[in-house]
């Protein structure tokens, strides 16, 4: 498997995308931001449409109207009495949009699955070195403001109480979210995205009792998916975002099961 040049940049690539999706995922979870991810996701979808029309990278274009758009929806969705409706109105507009953009940039069906479900074929050297050197700079960001993170996710009002500019920490954090976005995309799509930011974390909340050992846990099984995806995307020749989503539902509802049983008992 590992003879083939594309695979060996798959498996670097989306180790790099599973550590930073997990990482950053504990704190989605905690912040109850999963339908910013989701949201987010495609968001990306029509800035990925809109590069492909300028004839650029998607993920210059994800990038772009990601950060734009964390911004923008994470400070409607704290404001807004109706976010979810509010929220709702512009994942249907920029879904509407990128799929304007496809139409009028004229590129085939193929192309449009590649944005939208990811594509382990199309990771070069030069995509490899992108995803990394953005990859660090989340994971930096991350580091930077982890302790007043850790504090203003899970225990806002405390954080508050401390003195702590939450109002920073939210943007830095947005920043970082919607930079994941756009790296994870390049594996399993815009519109799946959230899955590695969502799944691996809840997960890790049901073992982890410390927010080191949810992120080590989170990174883990983010890992274990996209690992065992792209091999048996590679064996089957089926698609590798079925088999990450399928993996990762499977972890997660088996632990759920399991947390459910066991206080039961």
């Amino acid at each position: 498997m590992f003879q083939f040049e594309f695979m060996r940049y798959a498996f670097l690539a989306s180790t790099f995308i599973a550590i930073t999706c997990g990482v950053v995922g504990v704190y989605v979870v905690a912040r109850n931001f999963s339908f910013l991810a989701h949201t987010l996701s495609e968001i990306g979808f029509a800035g990925a449409a809109f590069a492909v029309f300028l004839n650029m990278a998607p993920l210059w274009g994800m990038l772009f109207f990601t950060l734009l758009g964390s911004i923008g929806v994470g400070e409607l969705s704290m404001h807004s009495d109706q976010k979810e409706s509010s929220i709702s109105a512009i994942s249907a507009l920029f879904i509407g949009l990128g799929v304007l953009f496809l139409a009028i940039s004229n590129s085939n069906s193929r192309y449009a699955t590649s944005i939208l479900f990811g594509s382990i074929i199309g990771v070069d050297k030069h995509g490899v070195i992108q995803l990394v050197i953005l990859s660090i700079i989340v994971l930096l960001l991350i580091f930077i403001v982890q302790n007043q993170l850790n504090f203003d996710s899970f225990d806002h009002v405390g954080a508050l109480a401390h003195g702590i500019k939450t109002g920073i920490i939210g943007v830095v954090f947005l920043v970082a979210l919607a930079m994941s976005v756009s790296i994870g995309s390049q594996i399993v799509g815009s519109l799946l995205v959230f899955i590695l930011l969502t799944l691996p974390s809840s997960t890790a909340r049901y073992i982890g009792k410390t927010i080191p050992a949810m992120i080590a846990w989170s990174v883990g099984i983010a890992l274990f998916g996209v690992w065992l995806g792209l091999y048996l995307g590679f064996i089957t020749n089926w698609p590798v975002t079925f088999f990450i989503s399928l993996i990762e539902v499977v972890i997660y509802l088996t632990t759920y099961f399991v947390h459910i049983i066991r206080h039961k008992l």
